[in-house]
């Protein structure tokens, strides 16, 4: 069943976030540097475990970009169907993650944005 797997936090100074969120929670973030630079954040509880949920900070190039929740699926075309047949709106048509899988951007019938992911199966973070 389609989960919440990650979140994506788009920044106007992705840096300048990143070191609000160490300071503030004590997260730490690893930098990316792919395409465009994309910081990983993890978030560790005083037991030592990580959070459920993966979490990146990105440089915000889109205005409807603020926190956007991804939920894995074993497809992105067939629930990029499913969004539109049940009145929601793709945002961004299927892109390619190198390593990672194909991600969709959509809105709900609120107007709510999440994104969708097809993980590839070299991504490091899918259940196996």
């Amino acid at each position: 069943m389609p989960r919440f797997i990650h979140m994506d936090i788009a920044a106007d100074d992705p840096e300048r976030a990143v070191e609000f969120y160490a300071k503030v929670f004590g997260w730490q973030a690893r930098k990316l540097e792919e395409s465009e630079p994309y910081w990983l954040i993890r978030a560790t509880s005083s037991e030592g475990s990580d959070s459920a949920v993966g979490t990146g900070v990105a440089k915000r190039r889109e205005p409807w970009q603020t926190v956007t929740p991804t939920i894995d699926v074993p497809s992105a075309d067939e629930y990029a169907s499913r969004i539109e047949t049940e009145g929601g709106s793709i945002i961004q048509a299927k892109t390619l993650i190198p390593g990672i899988g194909y991600l969709v951007s959509f809105k709900d019938t609120e107007g709510n944005v999440f994104a969708i992911l097809e993980p590839v199966p070299s991504n490091p973070f899918a259940d196996k």
